[in-house]
């Protein structure tokens, strides 16, 4: 008898709980976190359903009742989980310390002051301004020179510039630094496109990635400090199962309106939903395909890309990066994001257009998607980033087609007696608190931590958030239902996007062109408040955040890109970024060097 308890005791006490690749935190733990937040986001999901179908089935269920039905229940999972994400960020927020190291243990373990791992430095270019983009990577050399470990980095200009005055005008920029610099700067230009920026960082794998165990792909307008940088490498060289480490990108300073707005909103909502989106993923996290290090061996041998078949969502994938982070995560080293501001940048759309283009360029790449579901060997969270990645497009069309049909909800409403309106109302002020909760749980960190005086005090910031607040809503709108338009010419294939130069600098838009590009916009936001005021000005009143966007769709474009608002919204700092309060020496040099970009 004693024997058996002995043995039974020393089963128990040599039991150990299985670990991520890195060894640095349980399996365990993390499953359980995800059944968690998988119960919150399904109870959740299914009473907004079951106070949804009460309002709905009122009087019977008619025909706009059911399609009404069925596009909330698509159209709510990403609210929700975003919903969440926020709320258990903002908690971990309120203990930073504690917070931090339950979501990235890696960090806290295994340090080393040293650098002895190679680690190349690739500016992937296509159309792009030469001189504003070396520029960006020259002072990030110079950042790198600055910690003394310079001598461990490498830079790669690799370019896939199809115009041949720019190509040339890279060549001379590039050469023109390397002499002046006295460094060897690696200077390529592709003869093609093929494969877009991940075809381009699968040519460096191959023709130079021997010499290196990791990279760190720039994209034209990144920027980040030599301190992060190094910092990074410190922890990819602690934790060799570790195959990609994202840092959280967040804007630089603008002159652009929109620019400014927009990425006043995401600085401080991010930070929430990123820190509760980690918490949960863990090992298996994000790529954003910039601004990260990828050991370079397992992304050369197991992240290649297949070209997907069919027309409308064939080809060359082009939202590669998360596909990347979970072929990564299959072939067993971790992929993970590092979810603090950290000295990591980048530039956002100067205007209501451009920032339009590149969400469709991603929708296409998200709905490309589908074919890659079924990968053998997925993990089941890098499975579901890849169905959540369609969602988050799929649930746009389905979220206008609501609006579509609410002046005929209305009508079939005003016709039934004891109509359950403050079921309604519960629902719709739900559904607003919980699409809203990462901008007010951002709002509520910055708080919280005295963090207003990074953002130029209590007026300046709770004039910003109110600013921010009213774009959001107007610039979702115009998103929205340019997003469902190209999604609705995707089965035809008449939907299709490209990859080339972005514009950087605020421009004047003139009202010619956002007439061309938004007049649908008008026509559907006239058809929705016209029908409205008609049948229940009131439903009207409460729909108004939802669908003004629409008829203000063109004039709002207009506004927002002037050169002179952004101007003015400089000089007073309003919605600024912390770096423009207390401006990081990186940041300073290049807007010496690149004068439009201030």
């Amino acid at each position: 008898m004693a024997d058996s308890i002995n043995a039974r005791s020393l089963t128990k006490s040599s039991f150990v709980a299985p670990a991520t690749p890195t060894g640095a935190q349980s399996v365990l733990v993390l499953r359980a976190r995800r059944w968690f937040v998988f119960g919150l986001n399904a109870v959740t999901y299914l009473a907004l359903a079951a106070a949804m179908a009460t309002v709905m089935s009122a009087g019977g269920w008619s025909l706009v009742d059911a399609i009404m039905f069925i596009a909330f229940l698509v159209a709510s999972p990403w609210t929700v989980l975003g919903f969440w994400n926020a709320l258990i960020g903002l908690a971990l927020l309120l203990r930073p310390q504690r917070g931090l190291a339950s979501v990235m243990p890696l960090v806290a373990a295994g340090r080393d002051d040293r650098v002895h791992v190679r680690t190349a430095i690739l500016l992937t270019l296509r159309n792009e301004d030469p001189d504003r983009a070396i520029a960006r990577l020259r002072a990030v050399k110079a950042s790198i020179d600055s910690t003394g470990f310079g001598e461990r980095f490498a830079y790669f200009i690799l370019s896939d510039t199809s115009d041949a005055d720019v190509a040339r005008a890279e060549e001379a920029a590039a050469s023109a630094w390397a002499r002046a610099d006295r460094s060897e700067i690696v200077y390529r230009r592709r003869a093609d496109n093929a494969g877009y920026k991940a075809g381009n960082l699968r040519d460096f794998c191959r023709r130079w990635g021997a010499a290196f165990d990791l990279m760190l792909p720039l994209d034209a307008d990144s920027l980040m400090s030599g301190e992060t940088i190094v910092d990074l490498v410190r922890v990819m060289q602690a934790h060799p199962k570790l195959g990609t480490l994202q840092s959280l990108v967040v804007g630089m300073p603008s002159s652009s309106a929109f620019a400014r707005i927009f990425q006043f909103g995401m600085r401080h909502g991010m930070r929430p939903y990123t820190m509760g989106n980690a918490w949960w993923n863990g090992d298996c996290g994000p790529f954003w395909g910039h601004n990260a290090l990828v050991r370079i061996a397992p992304f050369r041998d197991h992240c290649d890309l297949p070209i997907l078949p069919g027309k409308a969502l064939g080809g060359h994938v082009l939202s590669h990066d998360q596909v990347e982070a979970t072929l990564m995560r299959r072939a067993g080293f971790e992929v993970r994001v590092l979810p603090v501001e950290c000295g990591s940048w980048e530039e956002n759309p100067p205007t209501v257009l451009e920032f339009v283009r590149r969400d469709l360029r991603w929708c296409l790449g998200n709905m490309q998607y589908v074919h890659l579901l079924r990968t053998p060997g997925l993990l089941p969270t890098s499975r579901f980033q890849l169905l959540w990645a369609i969602l988050m497009f799929v649930g746009l069309p389905a979220w206008t087609l609501m609006i579509a049909l609410l002046p005929f909800a209305v009508i079939e409403g005003n016709a039934v007696p004891g109509y359950p309106a403050g079921t309604a109302i519960a629902v719709y002020l739900a559904f607003m608190v919980m699409y809203l909760m990462p901008k007010i749980a951002g709002v509520l960190d910055v708080l919280f931590a005295n963090g207003v005086v990074r953002y130029g005090g209590v007026m300046r910031f709770a004039a910003a958030v109110l600013i921010e607040l009213l774009f959001a809503f107007l610039q979702g709108a115009v998103s929205t239902f340019r997003t469902t338009l190209f999604m609705i010419g995707l089965p035809f294939g008449r939907a299709r996007t490209g990859w080339s130069g972005q514009a950087r600098d605020a421009y004047r838009l003139s009202w010619r062109t956002a007439c061309a590009g938004l007049w649908p916009h008008l026509l559907f936001g006239l058809y929705v408040c016209g029908s409205l005021a008609l049948f229940s000005p009131t439903v009207l009143l409460w729909a108004l955040p939802l669908v003004a966007g629409y008829v203000l769709a063109i004039p709002f474009a207009v506004v927002t890109a002037s050169p002179a608002l952004g101007a003015w919204f400089a000089r007073h700092r309003l919605c600024g970024i912390p770096e423009e309060f207390d401006t990081p020496a990186i940041i300073r040099a290049v807007a010496k060097d690149t004068p439009d970009a201030r």
